[in-house]
């Protein structure tokens, strides 16, 4: 019997679709193949039955297989043609399955057997070279039609198709604005909607199974307004749900007063009795305006030119290779074009990164309209260069800078290099897991109202925080800057997006990133209803800083500027060669105050011979964004939730292993909604905590409880995952592994992570049944130490008197702040007279004297990957047993033989004295 228990859908029907469709297929080929031996079976055509009906409310919000296709095959079913019936769902199956549809065939499936073909195959029988197929899309029409006229409207748009187009697309039609937020959210092929004057605020039926991706306001929202209005209403909805959509208005009357007056998220106004073709040329632009990626195409246009090379790169144009007779297998493995667009010219037709006036400056402008910032540059070093550029661009030696303490190590090498007064904040600890969380909002109002008392508020520059942390802990971004900028309303934000440059494109995770929550901070900031909430809050505002931790603070319009940056690593999360970053930038005061020094840390950190195919794959990797990142992440966080499911239900891994819940990971205090498993709860779940809670979790990101197995992290990465079976991830802790879903992840790649842990436990339970007694003892002891609590996480210990500044402007140094000098610190380790090395046991003991111990190095081990010390900071006993309770072998600035590297007493002494 065919499985027809619908599957679940949590933020996306991509998958659940696609098992659905199959299933039928299956059905209907078990009901056409009993026609020889008699009647099917009445299971097997309720079955079946009950497919269809699955299928029925979700198949309206896509252009394939369409809705002649789907009434034919409603039709077939109803007069038990179930040999017609089973050919034309095969059909339709296997051409979503290979998505051969979006072939410009120019037929619909509707249209009998077409010889068993599918959609893109035609062409394959036919004379003469076959076209290449045209990137396909789909087009949202919001207007309540008829059938026929619905049947019109296709026919029409199909009229106009020519050879010459780019592009093809065809039409999902509804007739009500309920039913276009749920075809925005489910359909990943919109690129355009077009909304007319004529359609309905409600759905006539709304599916249970559609629930999720409603919007439950907006009929109500639209209730009562005038048509202009309800146009505007329903073009920002889209927009903030899908903001990549080109939207286009067709109305009746007024249409020169309404385009004066329309929304700015319109693309054009058009006239509806004018007809389509200019409507459908401007739809076949809009695309192709995101489709266009000017430093990639003149790369490719400049690597297909003859010409000579008097210059450096004798790899240019591959002249090195294609002549060589010991290294012609490079081109082979390579292939040709890499090395023909190879070139250190950046004339004919090419750009400079350093001063980009053609395709590179083009391709920068384009990123930026994506990411939605105000200007974005391209990086070619990695995320740990776009770090130091911002940081040598904002901060002045002697800034005082708020960073998280297990923040990545460039922040801190960059702040050292600028001279900066580092505060390093407190992450909350999840001991149990050896990891930290996120920094608390009430940790960096407490140390900004420190600041404040200690008159040194005006030295306060710039806050960095990592969103999201490694472990996929999410802060609320918007709440932060603005609470932060009620204490200090020109402090600046460096969000470091590394691992987080996906999130733009989904609209649950968009608010929550930088560039994003500026652009709503800003404009809130300006808007009249903001202001006189703002004048309310001011009068009620509570006297004495220990009141403000716990009051939600309002920035004072009048004065807050809006200043923020975001690193990111656009090859960890999205399409592109490695070490290929962006910069992104909303910063209110960049003109004024900052373009000039970052255009010096960007020349200082840049190299003058960037690599241009890094530099195109950000060029496309953009391009790839603007059309299908929603689809791509989607999918990607569908993956994730399947993932977690499988491993959660399966019966012998549960004895094993779990995937770490949000209340594992985030404390209560920081989850208003009271959700503790919201990812479970589907989308409308995650979109109530993601709206209300202080930290939320990414649930692409899949920290795997492994405690049970007594295996440690790293070795369970090391010689189950990568030795046995090539499984590659990046962190680990002591009892977890991270798994990660990305744009790339399939559900074969998902399914083999299955089998592969699964083949591990079955393999421990082989092994454990094997075990003599004294075995059994210490695999018991393993399996013990992996799940007891080990030394608790250290916090910051503070740095050694001799690289703190206690001045405080006029308060005779009444309120000692914590700001370090790093530089200082770093620096003076750089003559050996001034350094020793103490182990463990001898810095204990100083300790224990009351003597100071204090380090001369980052020491960073690996896991967890941040440093416990840094230059000038004192050692603690706590920070000593963590070491000692950790089994890595990887520590950076660490030698197992000397031992630490600390600064002698002398050197202290000498530096303090100095400095008072």
């Amino acid at each position: 019997m065919v499985d027809t228990s619908p599957e679940r859908a949590y933020i996306s029907w991509w998958q659940a679709r696609s098992d659905a469709w199959s299933r039928l297929e299956e059905a209907s080929r078990q009901l056409a193949g009993t026609l020889p031996s008699g009647p099917p079976d009445g299971g097997l055509i309720e079955a079946t039955s009950g497919l269809l009906g699955v299928l029925a409310p979700v198949e309206r919000y896509w252009a394939f297989p369409g809705p002649e296709a789907h009434q034919r095959l409603r039709e077939l079913f109803a007069s038990a043609s179930y040999g017609q019936f089973a050919g034309l769902v095969a059909r339709i199956t296997r051409a979503l399955v290979t998505e051969s549809y979006r072939a410009d065939t120019g037929r619909t499936l509707a249209d009998g057997d077409h010889d068993g073909a599918e959609p893109g195959e035609a062409a394959a029988g036919q004379a003469g070279p076959a076209s290449p197929a045209r990137p396909y899309f789909e087009v949202l029409v919001v207007e309540t039609l008829t059938p026929p006229e619905e049947h019109a409207l296709r026919e029409e748009v199909h009229g106009w198709r020519r050879q010459s187009d780019h592009f093809v697309y065809d039409l999902v039609v509804v007739g009500s604005a309920e039913e276009a937020v749920i075809a925005a959210r489910l359909n990943a092929n919109l690129q355009a909607c077009v909304i007319g004057r004529r359609f309905a605020a409600a759905a006539t039926r709304m599916e249970p199974s559609l629930a999720d991706f409603a919007d439950g306001s907006i009929a109500s929202d639209l209730a009562g307004q005038a048509p202009n209005e309800r146009d505007q209403i329903l073009a920002r909805r889209l927009a903030r749900l899908r903001p990549e959509l080109d939207l286009y208005l067709l109305t009746e009357i007024d249409v020169e007063d309404i385009a004066a007056h329309a929304s700015h998220h319109f693309r054009r106004v058009f006239q509806t009795h004018e007809g389509t073709l200019e409507l459908h040329r401007s739809i076949l632009a809009g695309v192709a305006a995101r489709y266009r990626t000017p430093f990639f195409e003149a790369l490719r246009h400049y690597s297909h030119q003859p010409g000579g090379v008097f210059h450096a790169l004798p790899i240019s144009h591959a002249n090195s290779i294609v002549n060589s007779h010991w290294i012609g297998d490079m081109a082979g493995f390579y292939g040709l074009d890499v090395f023909m667009a190879e070139t250190s010219a950046t004339g004919g037709g090419l750009d400079s990164l350093l001063e980009p006036t053609g395709p590179l400056r083009q391709a920068q402008q384009l990123a930026a309209e994506t990411f939605g910032a105000r200007r974005t540059f391209f990086v070619t070093n990695g995320t740990s260069t776009a770090n130091k550029i911002v940081a040598q661009a904002l901060v002045a030696p002697g800034d005082i800078v708020l960073v998280d303490r297990n923040c990545h190590q460039s922040h801190h090498y960059g702040l050292m290099l600028a001279g900066a007064h580092v505060v390093y904040l407190d992450a909350y600890p999840l001991h149990e897991y050896s990891m930290y969380g996120g920094v608390p909002l009430r940790e960096i109002k407490s140390r900004l109202l420190a600041l404040r008392a200690a008159g040194k508020l005006d030295r306060v520059k710039l806050l960095m925080l990592t969103n999201c942390t490694f472990d996929g802990i999410v802060y609320d971004v918007e709440r932060v800057m603005a609470e932060c900028l009620a204490i200090k309303p020109d402090l600046v934000f460096l969000w470091d997006e590394a691992w987080f440059a996906f999130a733009r494109f989904h609209p649950v995770y968009r608010p929550r990133t930088a560039m994003r929550a500026a652009r709503t901070l800003a404009e809130r900031l300006r808007s009249p209803e903001y202001r006189a909430a703002y004048a309310e809050h001011a009068a009620q505002l509570p006297a004495g800083d220990e009141s403000l931790l716990s009051e939600r603070l309002l920035p004072d319009p009048a004065r807050a500027r809006v200043r923020v940056y975001a690193t990111q690593s656009t090859h960890k999360t999205l399409t592109s060669l490695r070490q290929a970053s962006m910069i992104h930038v909303h910063d209110q005061d960049f003109a004024q105050k900052v373009e000039e020094g970052f255009h010096e840390a960007y020349m200082t950190h840049t190299s003058t011979s960037p690599n241009y195919q890094i530099l195109a794959s950000l060029d496309l990797g953009r391009r790839q964004a603007a059309l299908e990142g929603y689809e791509l992440v989607a999918k990607q966080v569908e993956s994730a939730m399947r993932l977690r499911e499988a491993i959660d239900n399966h019966p012998l891994l549960a004895r094993y292993m779990h995937t770490l819940t949000t209340a594992e990971l985030i404390p209560a205090e920081f989850r208003p909604s009271g959700l503790d498993r919201p990812l479970a709860g589907g989308l409308g779940s995650m979109a109530r905590a993601w709206d209300t809670d202080e930290f939320v979790l990414d649930p692409s990101r899949i920290s795997l409880y492994i405690g049970p197995t007594g295996i440690d992290g790293a070795t369970f990465k090391r010689e189950q995952l990568m030795d046995k079976f090539g499984i590659q991830i990046n962190k680990t802790s002591r009892n977890t592994v991270l798994f990660m879903t990305n744009i790339g992840t399939t559900r074969s790649s998902v399914a083999y992570l299955i089998e592969a842990l699964v083949k591990i436990v079955r393999d421990l339970e082989d092994g454990a049944a094997e075990m003599s007694p004294t075995q059994q003892a210490a695999h018991a002891r393993a399996v013990l130490k992996q799940t007891s609590a080990c030394a608790p996480l250290p916090d910051f210990s503070g740095f050694h008197p001799a690289f703190l500044d206690h001045r405080a402007a006029g308060s005779n140094g009444d309120h000692p702040t914590p700001e370090g000098d790093v530089r200082r610190a770093f620096f003076l380790s750089y003559d050996d007279t001034h350094c020793e090395y103490l182990l463990a046991d001898d810095a204990a003991q100083r300790m224990e004297a009351g003597q100071p111990v204090v380090s001369a190095t980052f020491v960073t081990p690996y896991p967890p990957g941040f440093p416990v010390l840094v230059p000038g900071q004192l050692f603690s006993p706590e920070i000593l047993e963590f070491m000692r309770s950790l089994d890595t072998p990887e520590v950076h600035g660490y030698d197992p033989q000397a031992g630490y590297r600390v600064y002698t007493a002398k050197a202290l002494e000498i530096t303090q004295a100095g400095r008072d």
